[in-house]
C-alpha cells in the first residue's frame, strides 16, 4: 500500500485508460488517491470491488452533503433535493416515482422522433462540402434536441436550452458564479412550465412526472424540478461526448467499422461494447462508509469517501477476454459505464437509444466517412471531468 495517496485523475491520454488502471487493478486493488479538490479517498479498481461498493448501502451518497468532498472541480454542487445525492428509502422512493413516468417504452416511442431529428441535423450538416465539424453541427445538438422534446420543452425555447446547458460540465469555461445562475434559471424556468403542465398536461415526461404517483404519495414541486434539472443536464452532456467518442473510435478501428456496416443487426451491441470499451471520464460520485466496511484486503473506515473507478472495472480480465480489444461482437458484455445498484443510471435506455439511432444515421448518410485531418492535429478537451475533442472533422464521399 501506497503511503501517500496517489494524485487523481490519472494521466490522459485520449480516450485510452492509463496504464495504471491496470497496473494496480492487480497489486493495489483499493488505493489511496487524492484529487484536485477535497479530502483523500479509497479507489476500488477491480469489478467485484465496483459492484460491491456501488451495491451496498453502507456506503452513502446522502453522506457526502457534508465535508470536504474529493472531486475536481472547486464548486461542490451536490444538492440533497438530487436523486444522486439520496439513499434509500428517499431515493427508493423517488426512483419508483421516476420510474413510472420514464419507462423504456417511453423512450422507445422517442425512437422515430429521434431518427427525424438525426436526419434533419445530418442534412444540413452535409448541405456545404466537407469537412465538417461533428462536435459543432452534430453531437451537441442531437442530445439536447431529443432531451427537449421528451421533456416536453417548447420547441421556441431550445435554443436557449443548448445555451443554459453548454458550459454545465465546464471546469474552466464557466465560473462556479456562472453555473450557479444557469441552474437558477433552470430552476425557474421548470417551475413555471410545471405549473402549466399539471394545469394543461400533454403527451410528454413533463406530464408524466407531475402526474406520476404511488397511491396517495407523489413527487413535490421541488422534487419535479431537480429531477427535471438532472434529466436535462445528465441527458445531454454525456451523450453529446460519447456522440463524437463512439464516432472517433470506430473510425479509429476500420475493421470493426468494416464489420458493422456489413451487419447492420450488430448495432445494439456494438453500442454496448464502445460504452465499455471507451474512457469518458475519471471516477466522479463519491460515497462515504457509515460503518467500518472491509474492503478486499482495506478495512475502509466509517467516515472516510470511497471512489468507484468503472473505467478499471469495464477492463478487468477476469471478467471480460481481450479487455484492451474493441469486439462489437462481445457477449455477454456486462459493463458499469451506467453504475450498478440503486443509482443505476435512470437514464441509460434513452442514452442507449440516442447512440443507436445516431450511428445508424451517421454510417448510412456518410457514406466514406473518414477523419479529415491527422489524428496529431485533434484536440482534445481540457478543463472538463468529461474526455473528447474540442472538434472533429470529418469528410465524407459525395452522393
Amino acid at each position: 500500500m501506497s503511503a501517500t495517496p496517489r494524485r487523481y485523475p490519472f494521466s490522459r491520454t485520449r480516450l485510452d485508460p492509463d496504464p495504471l488502471y491496470s497496473e494496480l487493478r492487480k497489486t493495489e486493488p483499493v488505493c489511496r488517491v487524492q484529487l484536485p479538490y477535497g479530502r483523500p479517498a479509497w479507489m476500488v479498481l477491480t469489478y467485484e470491488l465496483n459492484k460491491f461498493v456501488l451495491g451496498d448501502q453502507r456506503f452513502s451518497r446522502e453522506a457526502t452533503l457534508v465535508g470536504d468532498n474529493p472531486r475536481e472541480d472547486a464548486a461542490d454542487l451536490q444538492v440533497a433535493e438530487s436523486i444522486l445525492s439520496m439513499d434509500p428509502p428517499k431515493h427508493t422512493r423517488i426512483r419508483q416515482l421516476l420510474g413510472r413516468a420514464f419507462t423504456a417504452r417511453r423512450v422507445e416511442q422517442l425512437r422515430p422522433t429521434a431518427r427525424k431529428i438525426a436526419a434533419g441535423l445530418l442534412d444540413d450538416m452535409t448541405a456545404a462540402d466537407p469537412p465538417a465539424d461533428l462536435v459543432q453541427s452534430y453531437s451537441f445538438a442531437f442530445p439536447a434536441m431529443v432531451i427537449c422534446e421528451l421533456l416536453g420543452i417548447p420547441e421556441e425555447d431550445w435554443h436557449q436550452f443548448r445555451s443554459w446547458t453548454a458550459g454545465m460540465s465546464s471546469t474552466s469555461i464557466a465560473s462556479p458564479d456562472e453555473q450557479a445562475l444557469i441552474y437558477l434559471n433552470l430552476f425557474s424556468y421548470f417551475g413555471r412550465l410545471f405549473e402549466r403542465r399539471r394545469q394543461q398536461p400533454g403527451d410528454d415526461l413533463l406530464s408524466a412526472l407531475a402526474q406520476a404517483r404511488d397511491k396517495d404519495d407523489r413527487l413535490t414541486e421541488e422534487e419535479l424540478v431537480f429531477q427535471a434539472v438532472g434529466l436535462l443536464v445528465g441527458g445531454r452532456e454525456t451523450t453529446a461526448h460519447q456522440i463524437t467518442n463512439v464516432v472517433y473510435t470506430l473510425l479509429s478501428h476500420p475493421e470493426q467499422l468494416d464489420l458493422l456496416r456489413a451487419r447492420p443487426e450488430l448495432m445494439s451491441g456494438a453500442v454496448e461494447e464502445l460504452l465499455r470499451f471507451i474512457v469518458l471520464g475519471s471516477a466522479v460520485n463519491p460515497r462515504v462508509a457509515t460503518v467500518d466496511v472491509q474492503v478486499g484486503d482495506v478495512l475502509v473506515r466509517a467516515g472516510e469517501p470511497v471512489l468507484a473507478a468503472l473505467t478499471a472495472a469495464n477492463r478487468d480480465e477476469k471478467f471480460f477476454d481481450r479487455p484492451d480489444d474493441l469486439d462489437i461482437t462481445r457477449q455477454p458484455n456486462p459493463h458499469l459505464t451506467f453504475g450498478y445498484g440503486p443509482h443505476f443510471c435512470p437514464g441509460a435506455q434513452l442514452a442507449r437509444m440516442e447512440l443507436q439511432v445516431s450511428l445508424e444515421a451517421i454510417l448510412s448518410l456518410l457514406p466514406g466517412l473518414r477523419i479529415a485531418v491527422p489524428d496529431s492535429d485533434l484536440c482534445w478537451q481540457h478543463g472538463t471531468v468529461m474526455r473528447s475533442v474540442t472538434a472533429l472533422p470529418l469528410c465524407w464521399d459525395p452522393s
